[in-house]
C-alpha cells in the first residue's frame, strides 16, 4: 500500500478507534476495496492527517457539514469519534446551531436527535 494509505489508516484508527476500523476492514470486499482505499488515502491520509487545524476543530466541521448536507448516516460514527478528538458536547451543539442558521432547522434538529441518542449509547457502554 501507499504511504498515504498507511498514514490514513493510522489516523483513521486514532480518530475512530481500532474496533470500528477492524469491523470496517472485515466487511470490506473486492467490490468496495477501491472505495475504501480512496477514503483511507483521501479523507484520512490527506484531510484528517493535516496538522493545519486540530482534531477537535476538524470534528466539529465534519459534523456540521454532515448535518448541513443531510448525510445523517455518518453522524453517530463522528459523534463517537469526539471521545478521541476532544470535541465536547457543547462544541457539537455549537456546530449544529450553526447548521440551523445557515442550512436549516430540520437538518440541525435531526442531527441533534442522532447526537443525543449516540451520547446516551456511549454513556451506557
Amino acid at each position: 500500500m501507499s504511504e498515504r494509505f498507511e498514514t490514513g489508516m493510522k489516523v483513521r484508527r486514532k480518530i475512530l478507534g481500532d474496533a470500528h476500523v477492524d469491523r470496517a476492514e472485515a466487511a470490506k470486499t473486492a467490490f468496495d476495496a477501491p472505495f475504501q482505499t480512496l477514503i483511507t488515502e483521501g479523507a484520512w491520509g490527506n484531510v484528517w492527517a493535516s496538522d493545519r487545524i486540530s482534531d477537535r476543530e476538524r470534528s466539529m466541521l465534519t459534523l456540521a457539514l454532515l448535518a448541513a448536507l443531510g448525510n445523517f448516516d455518518e453522524i453517530p460514527m463522528h459523534i463517537r469519534a469526539t471521545a478521541r478528538t476532544g470535541a465536547s458536547k457543547e462544541d457539537v451543539l455549537e456546530a449544529f446551531q450553526h447548521v440551523a442558521i445557515y442550512a436549516g432547522v430540520p437538518r440541525a434538529n435531526h442531527a441533534l436527535k442522532l447526537a443525543k441518542e449516540t451520547y446516551a449509547e456511549m454513556e451506557r457502554d
